[in-house]
């Protein structure tokens, strides 16, 4: 047995962009054991159900995450929209489900971008954030925002996208494609990168889904699990394939985001062409929510749970998330057991962590 130390990692780190703190158990240059600790940027959301009224909570809930923000906004008001009963109209779900695909390939280009930057690659870091910027712009033509776009509401969307800027959209990312490709193919056949990430943090199908894996997390380990199946949204009206791998390590859920991002704008551009031309986006809202409901949908880390309970007054008893990066903690530290130092950056990377949303 070698000489065990503990080194602290975090919260604050060159590589990390997440204030996340492990002591790492370090025998030799070996990990294992990884001690987490959270709790840097608790802001008490949730609380706030007692002072903001079901409608303006819907600008909280989107202040849980700046990447993901869409998707908190309308993971809230599906919850409420079935506590109230409420049947959106057909064009308020594709316009969600447009904006929802959107910011899943935003997402995943940041990651990417943070991923270059963790293995070395400076100038593909700032390509794969160029072409992020282009999906930002498309949010700010279509909401006026490019990080809170407030256009989620219980009982629909509040802005329309007309059929010049349905086209535009098809447009850029139509053109963004070869590009995508280009930067992409490096991530996957660059041999650095790959000898950096084949084979690091191994998690087995097994492994994954007795630690509650979700997301690209469980995916990359061959595990089907994806809440879209689910029919929420317009999905039911869209085909898509889940993306999954058989690996199961760093290099298996590197390849999955990226096959993702295609994905997506698959589903996008089927959006578009099935666009419904009905011009209601919303439906009236009357009384206030009474029961309680849990809303599952999912956000570009994976399962993102609501759960709202109402008591027939304008203000929530109670709120609660379970967000991805939560689930995907406890696989994260079964995966850090064993890998060397200079490996763990890389390896926290991967399960893309979101400790804004996680705290709130």
């Amino acid at each position: 047995m070698g000489n065990r130390t503990i080194v602290p990692f975090g919260p604050q780190h060159p590589v990390l962009p997440e204030p996340i703190h492990l002591d790492l158990v370090l025998e030799d240059e070996t990990v294992i054991e990884a001690i987490p600790s959270i709790g840097f940027v608790h802001r008490g959301l949730e609380k706030l159900v007692e002072k903001k009224d079901f409608q303006q909570y819907v600008y909280v809930a989107e202040r849980i995450c700046g990447i993901c923000s869409f998707m908190h906004g309308m993971g809230y008001c599906m919850a409420v929209e079935n506590v109230m009963d409420l049947k959106l109209p057909d064009r308020a779900e594709f316009l969600r489900t447009i904006w929802a695909e959107l910011s899943r390939i935003h997402s995943h280009l940041l990651w990417l971008g943070l991923l270059a930057d963790a293995v070395g690659f400076e100038s593909l870091f700032m390509h794969c954030w160029r072409l992020r910027e282009e999906i930002l712009d498309l949010f700010d033509m279509t909401t006026g925002g490019r990080v809170i776009f407030s256009v989620c509401k219980v009982g629909g969307v509040r802005k329309d996208i007309d059929a010049e800027k349905l086209k535009k959209i098809v447009e850029v990312l139509s053109n963004m494609d070869s590009s995508l490709r280009s930067i992409t193919k490096i991530f996957l056949s660059d041999t650095s990168i790959i000898s950096r990430m084949s084979g690091v943090g191994v998690l087995s199908p097994e492994e994954a889904f007795d630690l509650g894996a979700v997301g690209p997390m469980a995916r990359a380990s061959g595990i089907v699990v994806d809440d879209r199946l689910l029919g929420y949204g317009a999905y039911p009206h869209v085909k898509f394939e889940v993306q999954t791998a058989t690996e199961g390590d760093c290099y298996a859920r590197t390849k999955v985001r990226i096959n993702e991002i295609f994905e997506s704008i698959s589903i996008i551009k089927q959006c578009v062409s099935l666009m419904p031309s009905d011009t209601a986006i919303d439906v009236p809202v009357k009384g206030n929510p009474d029961g309680e409901y849990f809303a599952r949908l999912e956000q570009p880390r994976g399962e993102v749970v609501y759960y709202v309970k109402g008591n027939g007054t304008k203000f929530l008893d109670r709120m609660r998330v379970r967000t991805p990066t939560f689930a995907n903690l406890p696989p994260l530290l079964h995966t850090l057991k064993g890998v060397d130092l200079a490996d763990v950056p890389v390896l926290v990377l991967t399960i893309d962590p979101c400790i804004s949303c996680t705290e709130r």
